[in-house]
């Protein structure tokens, strides 16, 4: 049974174990299994989340490794039929297939070498495999000299997670356009709504509902469109950099020519980077986006923070809109029906924002050539990403679209509220209305009514101030302009006949 200096197998046939050596020593690992020693010592080193790579990450290194084969058979540094197998076997892990053989911890140490390991040796046992061999007998394909040829982990696995991260924020752009769209429908539905707007949690001036929930789309569309910009700057990578960026062990030619065959594999404008030693030793790109993504959590929280408070009650509070009902409230109290997806915004916001902190952390944490820390850096802005698009996908579908107004609560606490003789002040002068408001909190009846009593303003001249469109519109028609003037008139001869 064949053998060489770095894999041994045993000589009976009962044997399901086979033995690889690395530079550490030697290990058993399963016959059958597709990765190999250097990947058992990554998961038995880094035992820290229990959790699996992210898909993303391991499709985004395959495209890489794919790439890099290409490039190097074109160049001739890989036998045809050995770049052809490692293409075909990449595509297998692209396509989603054998993603249980990656087998190391998200978290760990060394910059992400036992990520691009885990992926090189998996590729070259499948590829053996392809081409008739045993897994282990590195002769035939080899992780090191055949899948990782021109590369290192440190061009490898950065440039991976751009394409991964690329990926992943498709769905998450899409998920908030979704979202904002939701705003949107919503926006106009309730255009009609009059409310009483509330600065400081007090009472201000009235708003329509239909102005808040265009307001809240606003923020959104503004934060997907700043997060793909962010993503922009990932179309730039550092492949053929290699371990410091100075491109050792890779050709001029490689670089361009697994660049361009990235391009196509990925689907992504992806370009070289002009200094590739910046482009190594910085992961400033990627802490921009993780920070576009706290913003958006940071709008978002605000927005549901907002939605319950509107619908808090309902009998015994503001009560203005009301949320869908997708799950009873209590164990205990038989009518309680909670806002449980306003509050899963919620959590899911404070963990974007601390996730940022980690990601801003690693950021800052890389030293000299090399960032050691994008393992964690990665795995929490993924993360992020992740939660972001899942949370505005059930933002979008189970509170916001199912959102009701409750017009006539709106409506009443409008008329009843002292806070609109703000809207007398253009016509009666600040003064007047302060006097207004002062006798209406005293006694208890209407800025209306005080006006008509008073004789400052007409009836129909109070219906036309006191509509929703004025009352939530600047001031703007030849109306406006003449009751502006009777009601000065008015409010002079009035105070000309109380200083009297």
């Amino acid at each position: 049974m064949k053998m060489d200096a770095g894999n041994k197998c045993c000589e009976k046939r009962e044997c399901k174990v086979r033995i690889e050596k690395d530079l550490i020593g030697e290990k058993e690992l399963p016959k059958d299994v597709y990765y190999g020693i250097q990947s058992l010592r990554g998961f038995e080193n880094f035992r820290i989340t229990g959790l699996k790579l992210h898909p993303a990450l391991i499709k985004g290194t395959a495209m890489v490794k794919k790439a890099a084969a290409l490039a190097n058979t074109e160049l001739g540094y890989i036998p045809k039929e050995v770049g052809a197998a490692v293409v075909a076997a990449s595509d297998e892990l692209i396509d989603g297939k054998l993603h249980d053989q990656v087998i190391v911890d998200p978290i760990q140490g060394g910059a992400g070498t036992s990520i691009n390991m885990n992926i090189n040796e998996l590729i070259a046992n499948r590829a053996i495999e392809m081409l008739g061999g045993e897994k282990g007998d590195y002769t035939i394909v080899s992780p090191l000299n055949h899948v990782n040829r021109s590369q290192s982990t440190n061009d490898a696995v950065p440039t991976a997670a751009r394409i991964g991260i690329l990926m992943e924020l498709e769905n998450t752009t899409k998920a908030l356009d979704k979202l904002a769209a939701a705003m949107e429908s919503k926006a106009e539905e309730f255009k009609d709504v009059i409310k009483m707007g509330r600065t400081h949690l007090q009472d201000a001036v009235p708003i329509t509902l239909g102005q808040e929930f265009g307001a809240w789309a606003r923020a959104i569309w503004r934060d997907a469109e700043r997060i793909r910009q962010a993503a922009e700057a990932l179309t730039v990578i550092n492949l053929g950099g290699t371990a410091v960026g100075t491109a050792l062990n890779a050709d001029m030619e490689y670089i361009r020519i697994s660049c361009l065959e990235l391009a196509k594999i990925s689907g992504y404008p992806l370009t070289t980077a002009e200094n590739l030693v910046d482009a190594t030793q910085n992961a400033d790109v990627l802490a921009q986006l993780s920070s576009c993504l706290k913003v958006c959590a940071i709008n978002l929280c605000k927005i549901a923070n907002d939605m319950r408070l509107l619908a808090s009650g309902p009998m015994a509070g503001i009560g203005e809109i009301m949320l869908p009902a997708v799950q009873p409230g209590s164990s205990i109290m038989p009518a309680k029906v909670n806002p449980v997806i306003p509050e899963v915004v919620n959590q899911v916001a404070f963990q974007i924002i601390g996730n940022d902190l980690t990601v801003t952390m690693a950021t800052q944490a890389g030293q000299l050539e090399l960032n050691v820390f994008m393992p964690v850096l990665l795995f929490n802005l993924l993360q992020s990403i992740d939660i972001l698009g899942n949370v505005a996908n059930t933002f979008a579908d189970r509170c916001v679209v199912g959102i009701k107004a409750n017009k006539e609560r709106g409506r009443k606490a409008v008329e009843k509220n002292v806070g609109i003789v703000t809207a007398l002040v253009p016509y009666l002068s600040y003064q007047v209305s302060s006097d207004i408001a002062k006798e209406a909190r005293a006694t208890g009846k209407s800025i209306r009514e005080i006006v008509l009593e008073r004789g400052l303003m007409t009836e129909d001249e109070l219906n036309h101030i006191f509509s929703p469109s004025q009352l939530t519109q600047p001031l703007r028609s030849r109306r406006d302009l003449a009751c502006q003037g009777n009601a000065s008139k008015n409010a002079e001869a009035a105070s000309t006949e109380s200083d009297d």
